[in-house]
C-alpha cells in the first residue's frame, strides 16, 4: 500500500513528464528477471568488495528509471545512494573532481534521499561518542573528558583514512574542533570544501592546513575517505549511478577520450580493490557501447564491457558486467499505465469514478494513441503516455464531473512538449509522409 505523501510525489513526478525518485517498485514492469543478480551483488559489496555495473539501453528504454529504480532498491539495503549526470561542461567523466562534488550534492540515503553529506558526517562523530560512552569510562555529563575521549578514538579511526585521503582526514579533525567551540562558521566552510565545493574562503582552508580546491587526484581520495566514514558508520556502501554516459560520444575529441579512459580507470581501480564499498553502475545507448565514437575507439575498455548479445534476450546473463534493459512494447506500457491508474485512484474520494471512465480497456486505447502518435515506436512513448494519462486525463477526471475522456478528450502531441527522440520518432515515416512546397 503506498501512503498519500508517495502517492502525490509519484503522481507530480509523472504529471511533469519525469522519473520519480520514489516508490519505483510500484512502477517497475519487466524488471523481475534482474533482481536476484542485482541483489546478490549488492549484497557482496555489503561484504567489503566493490562491483561495476554497464546498462545498456535504446532511448526510452527506461536507462534512468532503472537507476533510480536501482537506488531505491539499494537504500533499502543500508546502503547511502547518488546519482550523477555526465555531460561535456558540467561533468565531464575525466574530471573527478566534478564527478565528486556532484556526487556528494545528490548523496542520499534512505533517512534523507538527498543532501545527506553533513548527516552522515555527523552521524560518524556520533557513534564515535556512543563507542566511548558504551565501555563505561567516561560519563556522559563530562563534556570535556568525552570530547578527549572521542577525539583520540577518531584519530585512531582516521589513521586508516590519512594513508589514502590525508586532507579529509585534516578537514575532519579541524571540523570536529570547530564545531567543538561553536565556530559554525568555520564548521560550514570546512564542510563545504570536504564536499568538493570551489571558492571556500582561504582561511577555512588555513585552519585545517590545506591548500587551494579539489583536483582529479584529491577527489580520488577523497571518495575512499567518503567509503571508510560509510562503512564505519555502519552503511552497506555506496551506489553510485553515472547517467547518460553515452554523451561523451557527443563530445570533443580529446574530451572523449580522457572520458574513455577515465572509465576504463574506474573498471580496474574497482577490479584492485581499491574502492571497498563502491557499486558503480553507469547507462548507455547501445550505439554507445558498439559504435565507433564510443567503448570501441578504446580497445582496453571495449575487451572490459565486452558481452555477446547475439543470443535471444530471453537467456541474457545478469550476472554479466554488461546487461541489456528491454524496450516497452504494448503489453508492458499498459500495464504500467494501469498501475498508475490504481495509484492514483487508491484511496481518493472519486476512486470507483476514476476507475469506472479510466478502465483498462480506456488505458490500452490511450496507449495506442499516444505510441501510433510517436510512428507507433513503443519504446519512445512511456514518458509522454504517463504524462497524458495523469495530467490530461486523470486529473480532468477527478477536478470535474461531468468530464468524460471517451467524449471529451482528443489527445494532442505538440512538438514543444517532445523531447529531441520523441519528436524523431513523431516525425516522417515514409516518403509519402513528407509535405512539398
Amino acid at each position: 500500500m503506498i501512503g498519500a505523501v508517495r502517492r502525490e510525489e509519484i503522481i507530480s513526478a509523472l504529471r511533469r513528464g519525469t522519473v520519480p525518485n520514489a516508490g519505483l517498485d510500484a512502477l517497475a514492469v519487466g524488471l523481475g528477471g534482474l533482481v536476484p543478480a542485482l541483489d546478490a551483488e549488492l549484497d557482496a559489496v555489503a561484504t567489503g568488495r566493490a562491483g561495476f555495473k554497464a546498462i545498456r539501453g535504446e532511448y526510452g528504454s527506461g536507462k534512468t528509471f532503472f537507476g533510480r529504480w536501482l537506488q531505491e532498491r539499494a537504500r533499502a539495503k543500508g546502503f547511502a545512494t547518488s546519482e550523477v549526470q555526465i555531460n561535456e561542461t558540467e561533468t565531464p567523466l575525466h574530471r573527478l573532481e566534478t564527478v565528486y562534488r556532484r556526487l556528494v550534492e545528490r548523496l542520499g540515503t534512505s533517512d534523507m534521499p538527498g543532501g545527506a553529506f553533513r548527516s552522515i558526517i555527523d552521524g560518524w562523530f556520533f557513534a564515535l561518542e556512543q563507542d566511548v560512552l558504551a565501555d563505561g569510562r567516561t560519563d556522559a555529563g563530562d563534556i570535556a573528558a568525552l570530547l578527549e575521549r572521542t577525539n583520540e578514538l577518531m584519530e585512531a579511526r582516521l589513521a586508516l583514512i590519512s594513508r589514502s585521503a590525508p586532507a579529509f582526514s585534516a578537514v575532519l579533525r579541524a571540523y570536529r574542533k570547530a564545531l567543538s567551540e561553536g565556530n559554525v562558521q568555520l564548521a560550514d566552510g570546512l564542510i563545504s570544501w570536504l564536499a568538493g565545493q570551489p571558492n571556500v574562503a582561504a582561511g577555512v582552508k588555513r585552519a585545517a592546513g590545506v591548500k587551494g580546491d579539489l583536483d582529479h587526484f584529491t577527489a580520488t581520495n577523497f571518495l575512499m575517505g567518503l567509503l571508510t566514514i560509510m562503512r564505519d558508520s555502519g552503511f552497506a556502501g555506496l551506489l553510485l549511478v553515472l547517467d547518460e554516459v553515452e554523451t561523451l560520444q557527443r563530445m570533443r575529441a580529446d574530451t572523449r577520450e580522457k572520458g574513455l579512459n577515465a572509465l576504463r580507470q574506474w573498471i580496474d581501480e574497482i577490479d584492485a580493490g581499491r574502492f571497498p564499498g563502491l557499486y558503480l553502475v553507469i547507462t548507455g545507448t547501445p550505439a554507445f557501447y558498439d559504435g565507433p565514437q564510443g567503448v570501441q575507439r578504446l580497445a582496453p575498455l571495449a575487451q572490459r564491457l565486452h558481452v555477446d548479445f547475439a543470443t535471444d534476450s530471453q537467456f541474457d546473463n545478469p550476472r554479466a558486467v554488461q546487461i541489456r534493459l528491454q524496450p516497452f512494447n504494448h503489453s508492458a506500457l499498459v500495464e504500467v499505465g494501469r498501475r498508475v491508474r490504481d495509484i492514483y485512484a487508491g484511496g481518493q474520494p472519486n476512486e470507483v469514478r476514476l476507475r469506472r471512465l479510466v478502465d483498462d480497456a480506456y488505458v490500452d486505447t490511450l496507449a495506442t494513441a499516444v505510441a501510433g502518435g510517436l510512428g507507433g515506436k513503443v519504446g519512445v512513448a512511456p514518458r509522454l503516455f504517463l504524462k497524458k494519462l495523469v495530467g490530461d486525463v486523470l486529473d480532468r477526471v477527478d477536478l470535474y464531473e461531468n468530464f468524460a475522456p471517451r467524449q471529451h478528450y482528443k489527445l494532442t502531441l505538440a512538438d514543444t512538449e517532445m523531447t529531441v527522440n520523441e519528436r524523431a520518432a513523431s516525425g516522417a515515416n515514409s516518403i509519402d509522409d513528407i509535405e512539398l512546397p
